[in-house]
């Protein structure tokens, strides 16, 4: 007799999703849109004009208390003390192996209050892992799974102010790249956070999961003039990919560690201890064997996800992200290889179903936007 299914999980705009004639995939167990117009079409919005995403799906926790610094600088890699308020950085929870938990966004809400943004498969994971740590470590401070009293909305692209702004009487321009504050986007409570998975400019917005609805219909209507469309995860990946943002179980998981994934910059080992320094540390004065680096295929053949890589004739590494680049109209994608032989200008091969198909290393990211 076999086990029923579990049912997928829903955002609260899960029924918009479907009203608009979204194609809908299980996505770590979400119901998801993948695209609606085509991920082409989709992806170049975002790098030309404007895109609009439901990230609900993404999780959420809040570190509060008199040690919430301590322990968010105990179970993360970068220097959250370095952060002031209304200020994000990209991290990481590892093991004490020093592999990866989960890459996050760590946001300072004030002395006692940070905010965790964590990816959607992990989110149960990683509130476990936090919770487990603090009271192990016997740490002053609450944990709190904040993902089922929020909706998560991505407006994306070199337009995403021009819509925004429409929206919301928050000076958007006082706040930088990696920065957030706390106001109204279309009389709704929000947190309105300069981030992103695109590598474009834009913003994430936090609300309640009531307000997500309205909010979606009122975002598409303001950004009308600036021909915004809804996107969905398809155009989400092919953006990360070309910007080489690490995507879990794919550059990053339990086996890999930040040297290899090439993250070294998130990892400040002169802050004090935290949860995998050690193994960091030793890893580091012994030598990686392995490093992620990119490539362009040369060949006739697209690149997927887990084929493997060959050099001169033998089984070299993987290939973590691959596919077409819309942007540079290129098929590309990252993979890991022995750490000597990471650098641009290798030629190596991917076996694309049981054929060698041609491909050259490249440096990361692919894609930067103007600045």
């Amino acid at each position: 007799m076999t086990e029923p299914a579990t049912p997928l999980k829903k955002t609260p705009l899960n029924a918009v999703h479907r009203e608009m004639g979204a194609k809908m995939v299980d996505f770590g167990g979400w119901d998801m849109p993948v695209e609606y117009s085509g991920v082409i079409a989709e992806h170049n919005a975002v790098r030309r004009g404007v895109g609009l995403f439901d990230v609900s799906h993404m999780g959420e926790i809040e570190i509060s208390g008199p040690q919430a610094l301590e322990l968010t600088q105990y179970v993360t890699t970068n220097d959250a003390s370095k952060l002031k308020f209304g200020q994000a950085q990209y991290s990481c929870l590892l093991y004490e192996h020093g592999g990866f938990v989960d890459d996050i966004l760590v946001h300072r809400v004030s002395d006692h209050v940070f905010f965790l943004c964590v990816n959607a498969s992990n989110q149960d994971k990683d509130f476990e892992h936090i919770l487990k740590t603090a009271q192990a470590k016997r740490f002053d401070a609450m944990i709190e799974d904040a993902g089922p009293r929020l909706a998560q909305l991505a407006i994306q692209g070199p337009l995403a102010t021009e819509v925004l702004r429409k929206l919301t009487s928050s000076d958007l321009a006082a706040v930088k790249r990696y920065h957030f504050t706390d106001g109204k986007v279309s009389g709704a409570e929000a947190r309105i956070a300069r981030t992103g998975y695109t590598g474009e400019d834009g913003w994430e917005i936090y609300v309640e999961p009531n307000e997500a609805e309205r909010l979606w219909r009122e975002i598409l209507e303001a950004g009308r003039e600036q021909g915004i469309i809804a996107c969905g995860l398809g155009a989400r990946n092919t953006l990360r990919m070309e910007s080489a943002m690490p995507l879990y179980g794919h550059e990053i998981d339990a086996t890999i560690t930040p040297w290899e994934a090439d993250l070294a910059w998130i990892v400040k080992l002169d802050k004090g201890d935290f949860q995998g320094r050690d193994a960091l540390v030793k890893q580091k004065e012994k030598g990686i064997t392995r490093k992620l680096i990119g490539f362009e295929v040369t060949g006739r053949g697209i690149a997927r996800d887990g084929y493997e890589v060959f050099q001169n004739g033998a089984a070299a590494g993987w290939v973590t992200s691959g596919g077409p680049a819309p942007t540079l109209n290129k098929n590309i994608g990252m993979c890991y290889l022995p750490v000597n032989e990471a650098v641009p200008g290798r030629a190596i091969d991917v076996m694309v179903r049981g054929r060698a198909v041609e491909a050259v290393t490249v440096p990361l990211p692919f894609y930067k936007r103007a600045r």
